[in-house]
């Protein structure tokens, strides 16, 4: 077999990494319409649909420091494979048809989150090629994001169907996650080895080591991704309550779209970034976004919802591969795993602050009005670039 080239991004470790990571992508995606539809269903409010959303940030967050060094520490293809059983395994819990239990089940689905974006990250920083970081970043999230462009809409089928409903959508997520394992495990094969960090020793520093969340190498690139995924649960999860609150049917043509959105244009935006600069890059990011949320006040059919949907995916992929390759740079190689930890983070953190905020403005001032506080929020982010310009050169 061919050796591929130091510089070649498309390698055995990347071709199994990005399965892996799809696959356990699309059971997120697989639940990401299904949770507030089921809490509603069990009675529950849009308020109480952003708390069990929410529940999966918190242990995301909680466990990310831990997760981050036993990935220094141990094997980073190892984590990624315990996160997708471990997610696979909290599913269960869903056919408990109580809304408590599936907040339970979030909650642990979300230690188990940790484990993939952790060591999925840890992989990507230790082999993408050094002059093509933004482009492999743009691969491997449009890999991420192309789950969400049929996975959401089998799911609303799913549901829906005769033979369905939503215990049929529970165990394809489980399935998915185990599948994933499965491409972790074949991974752990080919996977390259770091050089490992200097186990305990006892000493207070060596714990505090463990528990240290914040790596500063790449506090700005984890920052910029919370600002850029916050909005994220008002156009996904809380689009298909609103899609059917203004009488807006078939809104699976949504995520199909705004999803190949995504994965068609990652990888070249990704390209754009290495080009263009990283400032720039999240410049058009951040805009795009706010341009997207404010037409979905304007929406009143699925037209303007598709046009919204790729308008936000645009600035999203763009963004998400930015601030990605940014975190690839200058994360410390020593610290590879907790510094991967710190960016991935921001994903829950951003998805449970998120879907508390978005639940909270719906239940109080209504749809109109979270869309534009959403709009608002995501202008924090392009003054945060503006004001970090100097260092995004």
């Amino acid at each position: 077999m061919a050796t591929p080239k130091p510089d070649s991004i498309w390698t055995p470790t990347f071709a199994l990494l990005c399965l892996a990571q799809f696959l356990g992508y699309a059971q997120h995606s697989v639940l990401t319409p299904t949770f507030p539809l089921y809490v509603t269903h069990l009675g529950g409010s849009p308020f109480v649909v952003g708390l069990v959303l929410a529940s999966f940030a918190v242990t995301s967050v909680l466990f990310r420091p831990l997760i981050g060094y036993w990935a220094d520490s141990w094997n980073e293809a190892g984590v990624l494979v315990s996160g997708l059983l471990f997610q696979g395994a909290s599913i269960l819990l869903c056919f408990i048809p109580v809304v408590e239990a599936t907040m339970l089940a979030n909650g642990l689905r979300g230690i188990g989150w940790a484990g993939l974006n952790t060591g999925g990250y840890s992989l990507l920083a230790l082999t993408a090629p050094a002059a093509r970081r933004g482009e492999a970043a743009g691969y491997y999230s449009g890999v991420q994001s192309s789950a969400a462009i049929l996975f959401p809409a089998v799911a609303l089928w799913l549901i829906d169907a005769p033979s369905g409903g939503f215990r049929v959508v529970f165990v394809m997520a489980a399935a998915l996650a185990v599948m994933g394992a499965g491409a972790g495990v074949g991974l752990g094969r080919y996977a390259p080895r770091a050089a490992r960090a200097p186990q305990l020793d006892g000493s207070s520093s060596s714990r505090l080591g463990i528990f240290t969340l914040l790596e500063r190498d790449v506090f700005l690139a984890s920052v910029l991704l919370f600002c850029l995924h916050l909005s994220l649960p008002a156009v996904t999860s809380f689009l298909v309550l609103y899609a059917r609150a203004i009488g807006i049917g078939n809104v699976g043509w949504y995520f199909v779209v705004s999803g190949a959105t995504s994965l068609l244009s990652r990888p070249v935006l990704g390209r754009v970034s290495d080009k263009i600069g990283r400032g720039r890059a999240l410049v058009a990011g951040f805009a795009l976004q706010m341009v997207a949320l404010l037409l979905l006040n304007a929406a009143s059919s699925l037209t303007g919802l598709l046009i919204s949907g790729v308008l936000y995916m645009l600035g999203f992929g763009i963004g998400s591969s930015t601030t990605l390759a940014l975190a690839v740079e200058r994360a410390n190689p020593q610290r590879r795993g907790r510094a991967m930890a710190t960016f991935s983070v921001a994903f829950p953190l951003s998805a449970g602050v998120g879907a508390l905020l978005t639940g909270s403005a719906v239940e109080v001032a209504g749809y109109f009005w979270m869309f534009l506080i959403m709009a608002g929020l995501g202008a924090s982010g392009l003054v945060l670039t503006l004001t970090n310009w100097p260092s995004l050169k």
